[in-house]
């Protein structure tokens, strides 16, 4: 199933600050494909806010509605104030593979433990509000193997048809593509080996 993303990067991430009685609230937010990348984004934050009272983060890094590869921190604010609030905004837009971290600078006036939470899901909810997004498209390896004089036209081929070339190994017979092909679209080559004269050969990791 395809899905949305954040087109925004780890170093590159999406932004917005509110001031939510005299806290600042600043929110980031970015595409992943792990768990790992939220981390990167969350020592970016505290990298560049050394400062803050806080570093609070939710991240879904699989499709929509996945509920395996997720995470929430409240990074020392009362639990379930922040990162679950933040996460159940996430898990509400429709948008998969995403990070968010909201960094908080203490104003001085205590929120509460309900003023806490509406802060932090605000914050999360207008960053997505105006967050810019590209399409996921889950895909399976497959790899056809080519000769040197067809290397050129399936490449072409595939280019048409949403085929991204990972790795292409140069051998004594040819050329071996390893291609990311889209899971939803059917495997069927025929007619790019019509194409090249029934020359091709093609495996897939199914």
């Amino acid at each position: 199933m395809r899905y949305f993303m954040p087109a925004s990067s780890i170093d590159e991430p999406h932004s917005a600050t509110l001031e939510i009685h005299k806290s600042r609230f600043i929110g980031w937010c970015a595409g992943i494909e792990t768990g790992d990348d939220a981390q990167r984004l969350i020592a970016l934050a505290r990298q560049h806010h050394p400062d803050a009272s806080h570093h609070c983060s939710a991240y879904l890094a699989g499709p929509p509605g996945e509920d395996q590869a997720i995470g929430f921190s409240d990074d020392g604010e009362p639990g379930g104030t922040a990162g679950r609030p933040m996460y159940h905004v996430l898990e509400g837009s429709g948008l998969g593979r995403i990070v968010c971290v909201v960094t908080r600078y203490f104003g001085g006036v205590k929120l509460g433990t309900g003023g806490l939470a509406r802060a932090y899901a605000q914050t999360v909810g207008t960053v997505i509000a105006e967050l810019p997004t590209r399409q996921a498209i889950p895909r399976r390896r497959v790899s056809l193997d080519l000769t040197f004089a067809d290397e050129h036209p399936a490449r072409t081929w595939l280019t048409t048809h949403e085929g991204e070339i990972v790795q292409a190994t140069y051998h004594a017979e040819g050329v071996t593509l390893d291609v990311d092909w889209p899971h939803d679209a059917d495997a069927d080559f025929t007619t790019l080996d019509a194409r090249l004269n029934g020359r091709l050969t093609l495996s897939t990791d199914g």
